[in-house]
């Protein structure tokens, strides 16, 4: 007797158990709280349970109910973070992969998961105006990121055959994401050989001083190997002069990457603030953002597959194909990072599949009307201040009493208890940055589910909080 193979009819109730909740909780997102009223205690007393010997069979599922209780939903209302809202038709696609359970790391072990990706690949590059790029799918826009500088370095300085690389300096503005740092760290290139650039009122690379650095380093022996763009800074979605950038990286032959994970995608949308995109030769973008995919679902685009083969084509004789056929001898593992991987494409596929491209672009340019919506209501606001501008769906800004002058410090004290209020009403979820050296309340959308009333809830609960912490009712 096989312990682990159950009967179609176990399966089927386990199955339809785990459905039926999975669509309760769909109709339920808008009525839940943002974020579980739990405490860090009672989460590890409620789920780290001894190891059974023997199994509790479909009792087991029982707890589900408290795991949804305790898990931070992709609510209409959560604007924390840059995080898509797990659209449910992916969802559904996400579940079948699983059961398929393919290595979507060559055709012979996949065929279907070999070809969707590679499709699904081409529409994303078509999508954002870079038809004709290749690429593969990632765990996401951090895993991308490092593929895409581990190119750049043995496109620019080869080092895989010799073992020896001039390490080169790598240029981003001083709002590139962190996954930039870790990536340079981690392929040996050193933190130290990675200038930040300071950025413009509108929190973009500033191009006189890029050129400047330049320049500098080159006179100490310094080569560029990359220029690094961000479509969509992670605090303020500020997008970096793309044709510009590009055109300097060409002229000191640096390799040029475009990190888009947060704003790319909006492309689909605005495809006229995005003009030069298509100059890069690698291109971060993360559906699991801004298409609303499950997590999780990056994607890294290139526009020469054979710098990617170079990087990381290396193969054991148990790998190798014995197949002639192109396609059949095709493999993922010559020319990224991972070899065992998800059959990530599934979901994707499926859900661009059903709604189509145009759907999308609709609810892009949704969500991008209702970061404007909230611009206009923090405006409007006798106590809120707009502290950096919304180019995409970012908002920062801060609560300041218009009757009790504040420090900036102590402005910075009252916004912080300020979200540690809103976040634990459960009312709505947002997070913080910081703009030019001060503490910023900040708004996310990125959710398939977000309406105006929805925004109109982020000013409501931050000027209830404030007024709360002011009159001491809160401390």
């Amino acid at each position: 007797m096989n312990p682990l193979q159950l009967s179609m009819e176990e399966y089927r109730d386990a199955y339809q158990r785990i459905t039926d909740l999975a669509l309760q909780l769909i109709s339920e997102m808008r009525k839940r709280p943002t974020f579980p009223n739990i405490a860090g205690k009672q989460s590890m007393e409620r789920f780290a349970h001894r190891l059974l010997e023997e199994g509790m069979g479909i009792a087991a599922l029982d707890i589900l109910p408290d795991v949804i209780d305790a898990s931070r939903l992709p609510s209409p209302r959560f604007f924390g973070y840059v995080l898509g809202s797990g659209e449910p038709i992916a969802a559904a696609g996400d579940l079948l992969a699983s059961v398929l359970n393919q290595n979507a790391t060559a055709w012979r072990s996949g065929p279907a998961a070999a070809v969707i990706e590679q499709q699904v690949v081409a529409w994303l590059a078509e999508a954002v105006g870079c038809e004709g790029y290749t690429g593969c799918l990632t765990g996401g826009g951090s895993a991308a990121n490092l593929m895409a500088l581990a190119m750049a370095r043995e496109f620019r300085m080869p080092a895989n055959d010799t073992g020896v690389s001039s390490r080169g300096t790598v240029y981003a503005c001083e709002e590139v994401h962190m996954s930039i740092p870790k990536a340079i760290a981690l392929l040996g290139i050193g933190r130290q050989n990675l200038r930040l650039i300071p950025c413009d009122g509108e929190f973009r690379m500033r191009i006189d001083l890029l050129r400047e650095a330049i320049e500098s380093d080159n006179r100490e022996g310094k080569p560029a190997l990359a220029v690094i763009a961000t479509a969509g800074t992670v605090a303020t979605g500020s997008i970096d002069p793309l044709i510009e950038l590009a055109a300097l990286a060409r002229e000191c032959g640096a390799w040029f990457h475009v990190d888009g994970a947060f704003g790319a995608l909006a492309a689909i949308a605005r495809p006229e603030l995005f003009e030069g995109l298509a100059l890069a030769d690698s291109i971060v973008l993360d559906p699991h953002k801004w298409l609303y995919q499950p997590l999780d679902c990056g994607c890294l685009l290139y526009r020469d597959r054979a710098v990617a083969r170079n990087t990381f084509s290396f193969t054991g004789d148990y790998a190798k194909s014995l197949l002639e056929d192109p396609l059949e001898s095709f493999a993922y593992f010559e020319e990224t990072l991972e070899l065992s991987r998800r059959f990530r494409a599934l979901k994707l596929w499926l859900s661009m599949r059903y709604h189509g491209l145009k759907a999308f672009r609709q609810q892009i340019e949704n969500d991008l009307e209702c970061a404007s919506h909230l611009v206009k209501c923090i405006k409007a606001s006798d106590e809120l201040q707009l502290l950096a501008p919304a180019p995409l769906s970012a908002v920062c800004f801060r609560f300041v009493p218009r009757e009790v002058a504040l420090s900036e410090d102590k402005l910075d004290e009252l916004n912080l208890k300020i979200l540690t209020l809103v976040q634990r009403g459960g009312r709505v979820y947002i997070s913080n940055a910081t703009i030019a050296s001060r503490f910023a309340l900040r708004a996310c959308i990125v959710n398939h589910r977000t309406t105006p009333s929805d925004v109109e809830a982020v000013v409501d609960a931050v000027n209830q909080a404030g007024r709360e912490l002011l009159s001491g009712v809160q401390t």
